[in-house]
Order: C-alpha cells, then sequence, then structure tokens
C-alpha cells in the first residue's frame, strides 16, 4: 500500500474545494487536491465551447441515448442537450435511491458544479443567521453577518461579481462590477414596482461574470454574451475552479492535484485524537491509497463531504466520523422554485436587444421582514427570478404557413414575454435526511445514498404566495394574458443540496463548530453546502466560498499554534 504525507488534503475541485486548495497552497502548505471524476482543463477540455445547433445530428436536443444513459439527470431538463451530456454524471454507473422523489444533479470532473452554476451570488444577511434562533427553528448559527462580511467581499472582488447596489438590510451588497443591463420589460416592471409598491424592487441578477477589466486566473476577460456557459467558458468571464482558483493554487508550485480519486473515507488515530489523512479508490485501475495530512478539508459537495462522513467509521465514531450528535445526514434542505407567473406585453414593438446575457432579472425577498410584512401562513421567505424578451421565429411553425407570407413572418420577433418564477426558503427538518444503503453498492464496493425528504406545510403555503404574488405584480405593472404556475418541484431540483453536517454552538446537537471544524475532530474542515444551519432564499454558492476562505485562514492559523 502506497503511503504519502501532505501538509493538507482538499477532497473535492468544485466552487468549495477550489478555494480551499488557493487558500492553503497560498499560504504555504503542501496540499493534495484530490477530484473523484476526470480532468477538465480549461479552455483545452471544453470541447463544444464553439458549437451551433446545426453541428449535432439531431439540433442539439436531449436525444434516446441520453435518456438511456442519464435518466435521473436528464428527468428535470437541466441535461437538455448534446453539447452539455457530458458534464453530467452516468446514472447507471452512479445509481443512488430515493424514498420519495429526490433529483440529485451532479458532475464529475475537475471543476464539479462550478462549471455548471447558475452564478447567481448573493450575501446571506443577520435576517437569515438570526432567523433560527429567533424562529425557534432547529439550531441556532454559531456565526452572525459581521463574523462573514470581510470573507464575501475577499471572495467576491476575486471572482468577479457584476451588479447593482441596493442598500437593504436583508441582501446585503456585495462588491459590484458593472451591471448588465435591463430589457424594455423588465424595466417597465421595475418602474410599476417602484411606483405601486413600498417594499418592493427589480434588479439585474447578482452574477459571478466579469463585466469590466479582468480578474485573476487563465485569462479572465469580459463576458461575451454568448450563454453558452455551461459548455465551459473559453474567456473565463465567468467564475469557475478551472479559469481561477485551481490555476492559483498550481502557480504557487504547492498543489498536487489527483484526479479519478474517489474518497472513501477519512482515517481517524483513536491514540492521537484526530484525523491522519484519507483512503481512496483510484477509479480507473481500482487500486487502493492512503495519503496523510496535518489539516482535511472536504468540500466535495453536501451529498458526497456527508457520504465520507458517514463512511468514515472507527471504534471513536461508529456511526460515522464527527457524529456524536447524531445528527450527519439530518435537515437536508434545498431551495423550492418552479412556481410563480409569466404575461405577455403589448408594446415596446419597436424594441430589441442584442447579445444573449447569461442572466436574469431579480426581485428580492419583501415577506417576512418585520411589521406589516410579516405572515400568518408561513415564516422565512423568497425572492423571483425570471426575465423578459421577445419570442422568436420559432413561434410561427406551428401555424404551417409557407411561402412568402411566412418568410415574412419569420423576419419579425414576436410579442415580449416576461416570466417571474418564486424562488424559496426550506426549513431544516430533522426527518429530511439522507441515509447510506449497505444493501446496494456502487461499481467501487461503496453504499450507495437514499434520499428521503419534502416539502412541508410552511413550504406549500409559501408557494401559493409566491403565485399569487407573480401574478398580481405583472397584471399591475400592465402585462395581459397573464397565467400563473406551480410545475410539480421534486426535492434537489433546486441543486442546492445544505445543511446535513451543519454548524452550532452545541456539539449534542451540531456537526460542526463555527469554524467549520468538526466539533469532536478538529483538524477535519468541512465547508461545502453540508454546513449550512439553515437556507436563505438565496443562491448559497457565495456563502460556502466565504466559509470556505474563512475556515482556511482559520487552519493556517491553528497549525502555526500547533493547535491541531
Amino acid at each position: 500500500m502506497i503511503k504519502n504525507n501532505y501538509d493538507a488534503i482538499v477532497v473535492g475541485t468544485g466552487v468549495s474545494g477550489g478555494w480551499a486548495a488557493k487558500e492553503l497552497c497560498e499560504k504555504g502548505l503542501k496540499t493534495l487536491v484530490l477530484e473523484r471524476g476526470p480532468m477538465v482543463k480549461h479552455v483545452e477540455d471544453y470541447s463544444t465551447m464553439n458549437d451551433d445547433h446545426w453541428d449535432y445530428p439531431a439540433g442539439d436536443i436531449i436525444t434516446q441515448e441520453i435518456r438511456k444513459r442519464q435518466p435521473k439527470q436528464s428527468r428535470t431538463g437541466y441535461v437538455n442537450s448534446e453539447s452539455t451530456k457530458h458534464f453530467f454524471v452516468d446514472d447507471n454507473e452512479h445509481p443512488y435511491n430515493e424514498k420519495k422523489p429526490f433529483n440529485w444533479i451532479r458532475g464529475y470532473h475537475v471543476g464539479g458544479r462550478s462549471l455548471l452554476w447558475g452564478r447567481q451570488v448573493y450575501r446571506l444577511s443577520d435576517f437569515d443567521f438570526e432567523a433560527n434562533l429567533k424562529d425557534g427553528i432547529a439550531v441556532d448559527w454559531p456565526i452572525r453577518y459581521k463574523d462573514l462580511a470581510p470573507w464575501y467581499e475577499y471572495v467576491e472582488e476575486y471572482i468577479g461579481v457584476s451588479g447593482e447596489y441596493l442598500g437593504l438590510s436583508h441582501l446585503p451588497d456585495s462588491k459590484f462590477l458593472k451591471a448588465m443591463e435591463l430589457h424594455c420589460v423588465e424595466e417597465e416592471l421595475k418602474k410599476s414596482l417602484n411606483e405601486k409598491y413600498d417594499d418592493r424592487l427589480l434588479t439585474i441578477g447578482r452574477t459571478a461574470h466579469i463585466t469590466e477589466g479582468t480578474k485573476p486566473g487563465l485569462g479572465r476577460v469580459s463576458c461575451q454574451y454568448r450563454n453558452r456557459c455551461r459548455r465551459g467558458c473559453p474567456f473565463g468571464a465567468y467564475f469557475s475552479s478551472n479559469s481561477s482558483t485551481l490555476p492559483a493554487a498550481e502557480a504557487t508550485g504547492n498543489m498536487k492535484l489527483r484526479p479519478n480519486s474517489i474518497v472513501t473515507e477519512v482515517i481517524y488515530d483513536e491514540d492521537k485524537k484526530c484525523a491522519t489523512g484519507v483512503r481512496i479508490i483510484d477509479s480507473e485501475s481500482n487500486e487502493t491509497i492512503e495519503y496523510s495530512a496535518k489539516v482535511i478539508f472536504l468540500c466535495a459537495s453536501t451529498v458526497a463531504s456527508t457520504s465520507i462522513l458517514m463512511q468514515s467509521k472507527s471504534d471513536r465514531f461508529p456511526n460515522g466520523m464527527g457524529n456524536d450528535s447524531e445528527e450527519l445526514g439530518h435537515n437536508l434542505m434545498d431551495h423550492h422554485f418552479q412556481v410563480g407567473a409569466s404575461g405577455q406585453h403589448d408594446g415596446f414593438k419597436d424594441k430589441y436587444y442584442t447579445g444573449r446575457r447569461p442572466n436574469g432579472i431579480y426581485i428580492p425577498r419583501f415577506r417576512n421582514l418585520g411589521g406589516k410584512t410579516n405572515q400568518k401562513d408561513f415564516i422565512r421567505g423568497y425572492g423571483y427570478q425570471g426575465g423578459g424578451g421577445r419570442y422568436g421565429w420559432s413561434h410561427n411553425v406551428k401555424e404551417l404557413a409557407y411561402g412568402a407570407k411566412f418568410k415574412e413572418a419569420i423576419l419579425k420577433p414576436g410579442d415580449w414575454a416576461m416570466g417571474l418564477g418564486g424562488f424559496g426558503e426550506i426549513l431544516p427538518y430533522h426527518d429530511n435526511k439522507l441515509i447510506l444503503d449497505y444493501d446496494k453498492y456502487d461499481k467501487w464496493g461503496l453504499p450507495t445514498v437514499t434520499f428521503d425528504a419534502e416539502m412541508k406545510e410552511n413550504e406549500l403555503n409559501m408557494r401559493k404566495d409566491m403565485q399569487e404574488q407573480a401574478i398580481e405584480m405583472l397584471e399591475t405593472a400592465g402585462f395581459n394574458n397573464v397565467k400563473g404556475n406551480d410545475r410539480i418541484y421534486n426535492f434537489g431540483n433546486g441543486i442546492h443540496e445544505m445543511g446535513t453536517a451543519r454548524m452550532g454552538n452545541d456539539p449534542k446537537t451540531s456537526v460542526l463548530n463555527g469554524n467549520n471544524q468538526l466539533h469532536s475532530v478538529p483538524n477535519v474542515y468541512v465547508t461545502d453546502g453540508s454546513a449550512m444551519t439553515s437556507a436563505g432564499c438565496t443562491n448559497p454558492s457565495l456563502t460556502y466560498m466565504a466559509l470556505t476562505a474563512r475556515a482556511a485562514n482559520h487552519a493556517v492559523e491553528q497549525l502555526k499554534k500547533m493547535n491541531i
């Protein structure tokens, strides 16, 4: 059995793993970075980045072969084309189980979901960090906004975030690059909200895209408005580990990146009362290898990091490493959406837009913020994401027109339309959980994950309000043919799995402390979505990155003091 020694080990290469690698390497630690999937090199391995629809036999749509190999990945609509299928897992090789419907969407490769994410970045506020305590829900966060604010800014300045300053206490401003422009119907809705409401507003989405200048990494320059982001961006305009943090880590000379490495457990030393390393399976050779380190960062994403801890059993931890509280795997959260409204607008026939803006609008939370905003049927809140545009030529096809009139019709864009989709918080319920099934194994002999989670009354009541308010806002702004919608939301659709190794003040009720360390194994840090104590109602990736940078700084300080 081969043994290798490092100062630090990072498991995972997504937004959290990339940041852990960068920070630890730049602070002088010899760091091994492990990724269970294959290598993806920035630009070089973005094989479909410049393809057009006509480059594919079926026109770059989802095919029967995709549905056969990726039945769960494709049922959500995220895997919807040949040009992006290779960045999502093969469900036949990576099975999982569902007691209730659960869509676990993921990609196993260097960069992980940092190549696939929606890139919306919002800070949490003390409305979020204090919510559990005020509502008597779950456990209190061990940190507050002031603890994370400098790390939010640190991360934002590095990754590049475009957006608009609003001055809202419940949605703190970031350090922004130039905001992307709104379309005319979006401006119309914004104007209406300003005139008709005193508690809501519309802004452009806050997104991790460079809109001016450059940012650190491999040739990261301004967005070219191609909206082909999920294929990999050759310009590095949007933030990904591949274009930004991993190159920074590699530039230090302190990083060893090892793809095709499935971490099966964290190794615990009963005498030293600490973790000493990890055990992996090489996914290509099936060789088992052990690596040792002084500090370990689990950043493999919520489900994977939690599974690794569950598999890390010993006499000290018979139910999984750090699981003294028995909360490991519980309190699984996501964000619920796929509810709202859409409508058409008769105006602006003389207007259009250029480019393909890779971003939409955002209406920040306006419920349960105090006073008249408080609701009796549900706690917490939601925002809206969405956008407006003009119908394309394809709406003429169904008319079966032909000849000169058809040619004339397809040269004219259709009507303007606007859609609003609610994006809400799911509470941390103890019985929403994931477990390991030791009767069903994957091809590497590891137990498969079983999900058991669902929305409850609070979320269902919230969804009613999400639809009603979307309809009201569009109708008030003069849109016509406004229709509400509430598609069937299944847990996991938000792709924001969170909470299964939550932070907390009390080791009896939580897994991690306020520095993202396992309460009982302080040289193991978990900084991905596992750590979240509550979900908030905004996209969480910025918080993962800020927590990671903060935890890496803490780990280096503790190593210097020889406390871990």
